[in-house]
């Protein structure tokens, strides 16, 4: 069991951008999942409820805590959708020279992270 070969990827390749921003995809995706579910359901309830489960829900959500949240939350969302559409345009194969490649795996966070500040502008300006 102890002279197993070990997988050659581990041998081969090098820690790079587009491995970061592949990881993030995921962990966006199991955030949103996970945590920004139950929250949408939360809120639903709440509409469904009546005006009382309403102002709970508002009054959690207008918490520092629950701005930190949905501030997490939408940037998750548009991390995940600058990620998703990298991966669409590999998927059609495109984008995979090394230069390319790399520009756009530092492109991704940052164009989430843009989107997030002016999603958060417009609704806070509003």
């Amino acid at each position: 069991m102890a002279n197993r070969p070990i997988a050659p990827h581990l041998q081969i390749w090098r820690w790079g951008p587009h491995m970061a921003v592949s990881i993030l995809h995921r962990v966006t995706g199991d955030g949103m999942a996970l945590l920004g579910l139950p929250i949408l359901v939360w809120w639903l309830a709440a509409l469904a409820s009546g005006g009382e489960s309403y102002a709970t829900f508002q009054a959690a959500a207008d918490s520092i805590i629950g701005q930190i949240i949905l501030i997490g939350l939408s940037w998750a969302y548009f991390s995940h959708l600058a990620s998703g559409i990298r991966h669409f345009v590999l998927d059609i194969g495109s984008g995979y020279e090394l230069g390319t490649n790399k520009t756009w795996s530092w492109l991704t966070p940052a164009i989430g992270l843009l989107l997030t500040v002016v999603f958060w502008a417009l609704v806070l300006t509003r």
